[in-house]
């Protein structure tokens, strides 16, 4: 069955290749295999990857685990084009040609202009590009255009308004930044409804964060007696008019085989379960926890090799458990890295960061918590 806006799309569940089950800090191919032939036995045929993910190894890992072992027009490659590698319109081609060989493919279904916001938006006009892939698409070499978008929902306005041309939307979509300030979930989506825009939904279970729930509010779930507590914040994400894919960022087999089993022939939420889903969303606020999705942009350009993440989600299971030994955890995620006494405040996390977080101020906390003594 094709998806209702794109016939060659199959479903509206994809495969997202950015936090792949690891072995030595190297892809484990074998699992990954077994999860690409999962999702395409189920009929599921949608990929996304970007050029810097896994530190450059989820192109190729997609390469190994899908592309040299299935027919090109079985399944649909998402790309993106990413600020890190290109500084002039004349660096973009180059770039484009080295993510078809790294993925080993002649074209990409969709490619998207990634993480836009204001300020990356206008290096992507002044080296036109925007323009270069449209003109790919023309080539027949991309077959739809789009982008990533981590701003305010006015910033998506303007970029669509501009270039009425994109063909689709990604967007950060889930209940518990259903309304937030900072992530204007609800907003950017309706900007893409106003512009008859469809959206694919990045973060449905804020990486991880909407998994592992307060006890207060996994007996908010258990009470339904029903699916996984990701079931329910990807089938939130996906019960919304013009979303036409939900992408997940499995790690396992477990999170594969759960995620085929309520997206195989998918159900819109109920009335009870959306009133559910809202009482959670009301108990996952009130932890005051750190709204990180491990996306680990900030980590790359760090220059103090502070493992920022895994500070976050010490943190954030301190507020969150009682009697939890994050000193313990603590120290296992410093051990030849960066502690947050490190940081010298040089903003550059800031800058890649897609949930717009005061890091600087937030790794400030963890200190006082964690190296007070």
């Amino acid at each position: 069955m094709g998806n209702r806006f794109f016939d060659s799309v199959k479903k509206n569940f994809g495969f997202g290749f950015m936090r792949l089950p690891m072995k030595d800090n190297e892809v484990d191919y074998e699992e990954t295999i077994q999860m690409v032939d999962a999702f395409m036995e189920n009929g599921f045929n949608y990929f996304d990857t970007a050029h810097g993910y896994l530190g450059g190894k989820s192109e190729i890992a997609l390469r190994e685990c899908l592309v040299k072992r299935y027919p090109r027009d079985t399944y649909i490659i998402a790309n993106k084009l990413t600020s890190n590698y290109f500084e002039k319109e004349e660096d973009i081609l180059p770039c484009f040609n080295a993510q078809l060989e790294a993925c080993g493919v002649e074209y990409f279904d969709f490619y998207l202009m990634h993480a836009q916001n204001a300020d990356l938006f206008e290096i992507y006009k002044s080296c036109n590009a925007y323009e270069t892939a449209f003109a790919l698409k023309e080539q027949g070499r991309v077959k739809n255009v789009g982008l990533s978008f981590h701003d305010k929902a006015e910033v998506l306005d303007r970029i669509l308004t501009e270039y009425p041309q994109i063909d689709v939307v990604q967007i950060q979509f889930n209940y518990a930044d259903y309304d937030d300030s900072g992530v204007e979930s609800k907003k950017c989506y309706e900007v893409c409804v106003k512009h008859d825009k469809p959206v694919i939904v990045m973060e449905p279970v804020k990486g991880g964060n909407l998994v592992n729930l307060p006890e207060s509010a996994q007996s908010v779930f258990d009470e339904l007696k029903g699916g996984s507590n990701a079931s329910y914040a990807l089938r939130f994400a996906a019960s919304y008019q013009n979303v036409m894919m939900v992408l997940s960022g499995m790690s396992n087999m477990e999170q594969m085989e759960d995620n085929i089993s309520f997206m195989k022939d998918f159900k819109p939420l109920t009335e009870k379960e959306f009133e559910a889903v809202w009482k959670v969303c009301d108990i996952f606020k009130a932890q005051d926890l750190i709204a990180c999705t491990f996306c680990k942009y900030c980590v790359d350009g760090c220059p103090m090799s502070i493992s920022i993440p895994d500070l976050f989600s010490d943190m954030n299971c301190i507020r969150r458990y009682v009697g939890w030994n994050g000193e313990w955890h603590y120290n296992m995620h410093t051990a030849g890295k960066g502690k947050a006494s490190d940081c010298i405040e040089c903003g550059l996390c800031e800058e890649t960061c897609p949930q717009h977080l005061p890091i600087r101020k937030l790794l400030s906390d963890v200190k006082g918590v964690f190296e007070a003594s």
